[in-house]
């Protein structure tokens, strides 16, 4: 079968690794089911992956993707669930000290065939396409999980999004106006910021720009560059989310300015399978949808691949086979 896999990795030149051919039908095992691809969205996870972080040499070749839906060997139209929890685990997917997610010990979803444990799919709501589906495992579930289980934001506040294109931020910005949040962002370049206005954003602002006031919650996934402007930007008592450190992870603390406002920094990661059905009924019933960049044929992965690797993708990057 045609799928996209990393045969080396190379953390400098990431791509270098990156392979589109034949490789071997998923393997049968108990518990698991296999789903036919059609469509799957690419994550900066995946980038992330052919420079080594989360898959080790001894794993490949590694089919890449998290992000998937499909049809089941039921016919059933199914979204994939990718965080995989352990056989006896039980609760918060996201808890297990040894869960995985695809892509990192098993096969991943950038081929024609996947698997993936039975108890991680779930319907697909008729109203979505299954490109707007499978945007929604990852980077949609993430800013789903940092809004509403970890900032617990409501109707009536405000929060700062930290970035402006990339797909948590969009998820973020569409899913928090959708919900009655006001929402203000940061980003580098005009266009950006102006793409966010029109997706419901409230305000947008240069990176590190004084706010007009401050806010309730921050949401951050960017690290040591934005991190002491997300801490200023928080009310007292307010709540900072991190669920990314893409400039570094390693930020001075400012432990006097946490205490003293009763600051809340709070870590998330992904979502559980139980948010995953939640924020598909949620695009439903409110009319959000996912942003989607362009839809590449899984053959031509590579020009999807280059796109995210040089940031020139506002929302999400879709393979259809």
């Amino acid at each position: 079968m045609l799928a996209v896999f990393a045969s080396a990795i190379d953390a400098g030149a990431p791509l270098a690794g990156l392979e589109v051919g034949e490789r071997p039908e998923p393997e049968r095992r108990d518990g698991w089911t296999t789903v036919t691809l059609a469509a799957a969205s690419l994550n900066h996870h995946d980038l992330w992956s052919l420079r080594g972080v989360g898959l080790s040499q001894e794993r490949l070749p590694m089919i890449l993707g998290c992000d998937a839906a499909g049809v089941d060997e039921d016919g059933n139209e199914v979204i994939a669930h990718a965080v995989v929890a352990g056989d006896s685990w039980s609760g918060d997917e996201t808890l297990d000290p040894r869960r995985t997610i695809l892509s990192e010990l098993h096969q991943g979803t950038f081929a024609e065939r996947f698997a993936v444990p039975r108890r991680n799919l779930v319907p697909k709501p008729p109203a979505l396409s299954f490109e707007e589906a499978a945007c929604l495992p990852t980077a949609w579930l993430t800013a789903y999980r940092m809004l509403f289980t970890r900032a617990r934001v409501v109707p009536g506040h405000t929060i700062l999004v930290q970035g402006a294109t990339g797909g948590v931020a969009t998820a973020l910005t569409a899913l928090a106006s959708a919900a009655g949040v006001r929402v203000w962002v940061t980003g580098r370049s005009e266009e950006g910021r102006s793409r966010a206005l029109e997706l419901g954003a409230d305000q947008a602002f240069d990176p590190g720009a004084r706010l007009p006031e401050r806010v309730d919650a921050v949401m951050e996934t960017i690290g040591e560059a934005t991190w002491g402007h997300s801490l200023r930007a928080l009310k007292p008592g307010g709540t900072l989310v991190v669920a990314g450190a893409t400039s570094g992870a390693a930020p001075p603390a400012e432990l006097a300015r946490v205490f003293f406002l009763q600051l809340s920094i709070v870590g998330s990661t992904m979502g559980t399978r139980d948010e995953l059905e939640r924020l598909a009924r949620f695009c439903v019933d409110r009319d959000v949808r996912p942003v989607i960049h362009d839809t590449v044929a899984l053959r031509d992965a590579r020009r999807a691949f280059e796109a995210l690797l040089d940031g020139r993708v506002f929302g999400k990057v879709v393979l259809t086979p």
